[in-house]
């Protein structure tokens, strides 16, 4: 898929034990990411709601439209991305979107996608 991709194409960011790799990604404006779990761990892939631009479509793990619904779901066993799965998320608006994995982000698991111009 991305140029991030050290696995055989078919994602763009992986999520090990504790941290996305790469932590930080840039692609172009209409750019589909893709994240798998890499690791043996349950992860989310969830956005900082003051982390990207305003008029950029808010994106989290399971589909949820802010950060605290997703903190929210997390708590009830939803959101997850699990082991060898997926999750991907298109971003039309460039600038920097700031994310994070909820159950580790004490532990430092967040990231960057750097979006510019087409």
């Amino acid at each position: 898929m991305g140029s991030g991709s050290s696995s055989g194409g078919d994602f763009d960011i992986g999520m090990s034990a504790m941290a996305f790799h790469p932590s930080k990604l840039e692609v172009k404006a209409g750019t589909t990411v893709v994240w798998k779990n890499t690791g043996m761990r349950r992860h989310s892939v969830t956005a900082y709601e003051d982390g990207i631009p305003d008029d950029a479509d808010y994106f989290a793990s399971g589909g949820y439209d802010t950060e605290q619904a997703a903190r929210d779901a997390w708590t009830q066993g939803k959101g997850a991305v699990d082991q060898g799965r997926t999750y991907e998320h298109t971003f039309t608006v460039p600038g920097n979107y700031a994310y994070f994995c909820i159950p580790h982000e004490k532990a430092g698991m967040s990231g960057v996608v750097v979006v510019t111009e087409k």
